[in-house]
């Protein structure tokens, strides 16, 4: 079984960790997963939440916290064909896609009409 120490100095099985995809604004991006801490994952996605944008989730805590759960974060990429699931969705530049998560949660996505997307 895979350990890993997350930011916060837990050490955690691998499954014990929640796998957050990255939507990135860029023309390359390839839309990575990395697994994250219990900890680190609650630190982006407080409240039940799955869904984040990353202006938001630095207005909403501190940031040495932050940047080292993401230091963390970041050191674990998991393949998309290994991936047991996803727990959470984090935007970079992609402030227009904020209008389909209102709730900033993804099973209740909608249109900008209100009209529901599932």
């Amino acid at each position: 079984m895979l350990w890993r120490t997350s930011a916060f100095g837990q050490k955690r099985k691998g499954w014990n960790v929640k796998n957050i995809q990255i939507f990135d604004g860029a023309d390359n991006a390839v839309y990575d997963v990395f697994a994250a801490a219990d900890e680190e994952f609650d630190l982006i996605f407080p409240d039940g939440i799955d869904v984040a944008f990353i202006d938001e989730v630095y207005q909403n805590q501190p940031s040495d916290a932050l940047n080292a759960a993401f230091t963390a974060i970041y050191k674990h990429r998991v393949l998309k064909r290994e991936a047991m699931g996803i727990h959470g969705i984090l935007f970079y530049e992609c402030e227009h896609k904020k209008i389909y998560y209102p709730t900033r949660r993804d099973e209740q996505a909608i249109n900008p009409d209100g009209s529901k997307l599932r």
